[in-house]
């Protein structure tokens, strides 16, 4: 195939997307030197390892990893603890890595989980990547994994990251909106950059706005290494599967908790890991040699593709628990310094071009927010378990140097040496071809998996997927570019398209994007990618919400309680007054919220314990019938006495509008929480959403 076959057909490299300059309008450098591409980093061969000649990616990536001070640029609004890390499966047939070389290995490690595009000061729950990082604190220094909880990215080619980032944070004219990709610079550039289609089926999925952090998976999201003492290789990707299992929210119910609570997720880690039941996670791999890679349908170093587990089955390895909060939150929290690049031996990198990127720009990133080349030396990041000598002095803030009078290697005064048998070794490979700013034709197919992931989902799920794009295309007030983005969901699912189409009420259908492979249909459904299809069989780990008013019957309420606490859960008492209720025994029992400030979005599921006296006066106050209200519309069961059944009616509540999750608690605590173990009712949701449409 002819360059010029190739480029037109390669989706990075020209093509459809490519935008040509107008006007003399070239795209230069600092230095005004015109850019010839600006779509791909330079790199060796068409799959090989990125080069640092390329002057254009170095300065574009110098210059926006310094645009924010002292705020991250991405990734700012986050939370951070610590925990342990458990070997429950040893890997030393495949990697040298001291972690996992015996079973019951146990390392500390620091956590933490940021939203992508928010601000220090936003809110939880916003529609947004997380991003999903751990430190490990090995005896062969420290090993950060740092990832996300969707298993893919927007972008092939990290030149592209800074276009990205500015496409979705707020617009420089105007400085918002914040924390949000519902406007025109985003879809905009994600309607111009095909190979964003797989990510944006998952960040339009309910995994984008998680119950908590306790729910959430996490993924390396690249392919990586590992490696043995001889040199053998094998490719690795990484899962973080939570034990409470997965769970989100529904947007309308998000849109609440964030005025309700806007550091909900915060306060729920803090919380949990504060009442003794610190959450835990399964570290998993995903195990392939070369020849895998070889005859996989997609390439492996393309982070915008999975391997799906059914191909590949994810094997556990570890747990992680997360048991402590941290003691100050800028020491431990804000000033961690994460990096890709940070390995230990045994473990490695492949080609994939936007991790060679990231390498490249963490660690400049964290000398201009950390203010110093000495951020190892902070304590959250210095190493431990291991000594660190070297011969780098200096630098703001340095806090050791090297004592006497050698500062450099080789000397013949002595100090630390290389070490060919303990060292780190990098993988050895042979790398040929032309030195070249191209991406392979096996990263062209932006479609394939985008539909496989949507026709994994439930019909639920795939309803909140077109609901989260009407949301967000109705907030653009371009038409093209909401029909420009329409064309690209037609080569990904018919009716999704055509459901987007009408919601935007879009005069006609586009055509189909032309795409640069043809899409594939073969492609088998992933119940690992589905949240509905995999949920646990308890409700440990939830919340109920317990309305109560004076008069409620305190044998019920306290066998609620018990049941609540023996099931794993969590509850809150809500009442009129904060100070709480007078049960039906004559005791006081104190509220941990009152009404209009505990809202039955803050809760898996609630109950209504009341008298007739206390449900005739909840049925006067508008959040108290908002608190039911909220709670049917968002599907969640509602446990109930019989005094609240005229407060429920006035509430607008019928009783042929009750279904399965409403459940007389007369009879016992034992079959709400049955109730509340088979999650929300999702057959209530066609009925009471103007959009909802009965599945297929």
């Amino acid at each position: 195939m002819s360059d010029e076959t190739y480029r037109a057909r390669n989706p990075g490299a020209g093509g459809e997307t490519h935008q040509t300059a107008q006007d003399d309008q070239v795209l230069t450098t600092q230095q005004g030197t015109p850019v010839a591409d600006d779509q791909n980093t330079l790199r060796a061969g068409l799959r090989g390892p990125a080069l640092i000649e390329d002057f254009h990616f170095r300065e574009k990536i110098f210059h926006f990893d310094h645009e924010r001070i002292p705020e991250r640029v991405v990734h700012a609004r986050g939370f951070g603890v610590h925990g342990v890390f458990e070997t429950t499966d040893s890997l030393a047939d495949l990697t040298s890595a001291d972690i996992f070389q015996r079973k019951g290995r146990r390392r500390r490690c620091s956590c933490a989980s940021r939203r992508w595009r928010a601000r220090r000061g936003s809110f939880d729950l916003a529609r947004d990547v997380r991003g999903f990082a751990v430190k490990f604190y090995t005896k062969e220094g420290n090993w950060d994994l740092v990832g996300n909880n969707i298993p893919v990215f927007f972008i092939q080619d990290p030149i592209k990251f800074p276009d990205l980032v500015h496409a979705a944070k707020p617009e420089p004219d105007r400085g918002f909106p914040q924390a949000q990709t519902a406007h025109d610079n985003f879809w905009d550039f994600i309607s111009l950059t095909p190979e964003s289609m797989h990510m944006i089926m998952w960040v339009m999925s309910d995994r984008a706005i998680p119950r908590s952090f306790r729910f959430m998976e996490g993924f390396g999201v690249h392919t990586f290494r590992f490696l043995t003492k001889d040199g053998k290789s094998t490719f690795v990707k990484f899962h973080w599967k939570p034990k409470l299992g997965l769970q989100s929210v529904m947007w309308n119910e998000a849109v609440k908790i964030n005025g309700a609570d806007p550091d909900f997720h915060r306060r729920d880690l803090w919380d949990a890991i504060g009442a003794g039941d610190p959450p835990e996670w399964e570290l998993g791999v995903q195990l392939f040699d070369e020849a895998f890679a070889d005859t996989f349908d997609f390439d492996v170093l393309d982070p915008t593709k999975i391997i799906p587990e059914e191909l590949v089955p994810v094997r556990i390895v570890g747990r992680l628990v997360l048991d402590r909060s941290v003691d100050n939150f800028f020491a431990e929290t804000e000033q961690v310094a994460f990096l890709t690049q940070n390995v230990v031996p045994g473990i490695g990198f492949s080609n994939d071009p936007l991790l060679q990127g990231r390498n490249f720009s963490y660690l400049d990133t964290q000398l201009k927010r950390l203010g110093s080349p000495n951020f190892t030396h902070i304590p959250i990041n210095q190493p431990r378990g291991c000594p660190v000598m070297n011969f780098q002095q200096d630098g703001h803030m340095a806090m050791r140097n090297p004592i006497g009078r050698v500062n450099y290697e080789p000397n013949s005064w002595g100090g630390p040496r290389e070490s060919p048998e303990r060292g780190y070794r990098h993988f050895e490979q042979e790398v040929a071809g032309a030195t070249r700013q191209i991406r392979p034709e096996s990263f062209a197919d932006h479609y394939s998996q985008a539909r496989q992931f949507y026709l994994s989902q439930t019909p639920v799920e795939q309803k909140h997927i077109g609901d989260a794009l009407v949301f967000e295309l109705s907030k653009v007030e371009r038409e093209d570019i909401r029909a420009r983005l329409v064309s690209h969901l037609v080569n990904i699912d018919g009716d999704l398209a055509k459901t987007v189409a009408d919601g935007l009420g879009l005069a006609k259908k586009p055509a189909a994007a032309k795409p640069f492979v043809a899409v594939r249909t073969d492609l088998e459904p992933s119940d690992a990618l589905s949240i509905l299809k995999r949920l646990p069989a308890d409700f440990r780990g939830r919340k109920v919400g317990i309305l109560i008013t004076d008069g409620a019957d305190a044998d019920l309420l306290n066998g609620l309680i018990a049941a609540v606490e023996k099931e794993g859960a969590a509850y809150e008492i809500i009442a009129p007054k904060v100070g709480g209720a007078t049960l039906s025994n004559g005791v006081l029992q104190p509220a941990m919220q009152k009404i209009d400030g505990g809202p039955s979005v803050l809760y898996d599921a609630v109950a209504v314990i009341v008298s007739e006296k206390g449900a005739a006066l909840l049925a006067i106050d508008k959040c108290a019938k908002d608190f039911v209200n909220d709670a049917h519309a968002h599907c969640k069961v509602i446990g109930h006495t019989a005094e609240a059944a005229d407060f429920l009616a006035k509430a607008g509540i019928a009783p042929e509008d009750q279904d399965e999750g409403y459940v007389d608690l007369a009879a016992g605590p034992k079959g709400f929480i049955a109730a509340c173990r088979a999650g929300r009712i999702w057959a209530r949701e066609l009925k009471t959403d103007l959009d909802a449409v009965a599945p297929k």
